[in-house]
């Protein structure tokens, strides 16, 4: 693929990308209308292309990208799934993009009681008493979850309540979204197996103990087989729960976060119901909690009065306050509810074994190809290692390399950490058997020509606008603009 030059490079003085009307009204000054010290001194360095220019310019940058519409992304960790595009459009109706939070509430009827069934409908898939649709993202969430333990605990008077417990295998914000509200953050081993080791649980609980985090199926793809017994080991203690619903792709209409003994879990809507995931955003993480974090969840949440109408409520005193601006990224909300109502109870619980059923699939066909450091049924995900190719100089950073020049987005290679030379797949519920067994074909390939050409590894991608980086210079000297003149 060859090199594509800047919008700078192809600037040429005089043309314009634009021929509007003479102007045909008097023209006031622009030093009458804004302050001096705000005015350039010179023009702006623009390009000078036409109209025909740009369009084919960004048309062609646009085609650069990876996708889920044209591609299969084998990510791992976060679910990178096909989602319907009629949910992208009922979130397009004009009643529910072209209204906005500043009307009054007798006017959005409609939003509000989506928001409300939205609410209702997650609490009930979580097995939680409440919900709020707040938080913006999946950390977002966390920390919010996070917030509403240190009041819960606060509010009790014990102060002392200041570690949150976090499984090696947990996913790696919720260190960090632990540190953000305040807490130290203890890590607790994962068992050869990939479990949590009930024992060192044990030995990290105590009275400082504000919560443990944990994600069910964890990072491995591997369900916490004893986690009714985890979840009483924390509360004996005194502490609380979180649920990490990162993962929930493997679990909806087959069992609840509620049910395992959680109290707060959040839900990333834009992995799991119906968002293009991975652009950037926006995203939405709601939480939901049982009754005994009822007092502290942030308000506004949509409450229905008893004549059937629909309002926000900003809660009690308690509460911990707004977390976002307005009442959380709507249109996302739209799209998980049709979501929701397009596939029914069944429907979500179906895509749940299928996803199970892919990754199973899959984990069973490269398994004599790849290490697999937990060689038992999983989840959604699993996760391999490329440490068998080591004798041969190839790193799972070479694998990921090469899946480039097959046209495939690389699976995680850098996370979990307790998996030497890592490779975690999730192939989602939404792609076929063909796609799958190609994507497989293709593994195999590659692991073949690790041992028998492995300089072609070690200099892919070769098909790619930018070839092999110098990663460790782009490490220790990152350039991090663009100066153009």
């Amino acid at each position: 693929m060859k090199d594509k030059a800047l919008i700078f490079e192809l600037s040429t003085p005089g043309r314009v990308a634009y021929s509007l009307p003479e102007i045909d009204v008097p023209v006031q000054p622009v030093e009458e209308l804004i302050p001096a010290q705000f005015l350039r001194k010179e023009e702006a360095a623009l390009p000078e292309v036409y109209e025909v220019d740009v369009i084919r310019h960004y048309t062609e940058l646009s085609r650069r990208n990876f996708g889920v519409d044209n591609g299969f992304y084998p990510l791992g960790s976060c679910t990178m799934k096909y989602n319907p595009k009629i949910n992208e459009d009922v979130a397009r109706y004009a009643g529910f993009a072209k209204i906005h939070p500043y009307q009054p509430e007798e006017s959005v009827q409609g939003a509000l009681e989506l928001m409300h069934t939205l609410q209702n409908d997650l609490a009930g898939l979580t097995g939680m008493d409440a919900v709020t649709l707040q938080p913006a993202a999946g950390a977002h969430g966390e920390w919010t979850g996070l917030m509403m333990i240190r009041a819960y605990h606060e509010e009790r008077g014990e102060h002392n309540r200041v570690k949150v417990i976090v499984p090696d295998s947990s996913h790696g914000t919720n260190p960090a979204s632990a540190s953000v509200a305040g807490f130290q953050t203890v890590t607790i081993p994962s068992k050869a197996n990939g479990l949590v080791d009930l024992d060192a649980l044990r030995g990290a609980v105590g009275e400082d103990t504000a919560a443990l985090m944990l994600t069910n199926p964890n990072t491995l793809g591997l369900f916490e087989e004893q986690i009714v017994e985890i979840a009483e080991i924390v509360h004996e203690a005194g502490g609380l729960v979180y649920y990490d619903g990162a993962n929930s792709n493997a679990i909806m209409g087959i069992t609840r976060p509620g049910d395992m003994g959680f109290d707060v879990v959040h839900l990333n809507l834009h992995k799991t119901m119906s968002t293009p995931h991975g652009g950037g955003g926006p995203g939405a993480g709601p939480v939901g909690v049982k009754n005994i974090l009822l007092p502290y969840l942030p308000g506004p949440i949509v409450v229905k009065n008893e004549d059937g109408s629909f309002a926000f409520s900003e809660k009690q005193d308690r509460s911990i306050g707004r977390v976002k601006a307005y009442y959380g990224n709507f249109g996302i909300l739209v799209r998980a509810y049709a979501y929701i109502r397009t596939y029914g109870p069944e429907g979500l619980r179906t895509v749940s074994e299928h996803a199970v059923l892919n990754a199973n699939y899959m984990r069973a066909r490269l398994a004599p190809y790849f290490e697999m450091p937990y060689d038992r049924i999983c989840k959604h995900e699993f996760v391999m290692s490329g440490s068998g190719l080591k004798p041969y100089g190839i790193h799972t950073l070479d694998v990921a390399k090469r899946l480039l020049d097959f046209g495939y987005h690389p699976p995680t290679i850098y996370f979990p950490l307790n998996v030497e030379e890592c490779i975690m797949i999730e192939p989602t519920e939404t792609e076929s058997k063909e796609t799958l067994d190609d994507f497989i074909d293709t593994m195999i390939q590659i692991a073949q020509e690790a041992k028998e050409n492995p300089e072609l590894l070690l200099n892919a991608p070769y098909t790619t606008p930018v070839t092999r980086l110098d990663e460790t210079g782009a490490a220790r000297k990152p350039v991090l603009n663009c100066a153009c003149s």
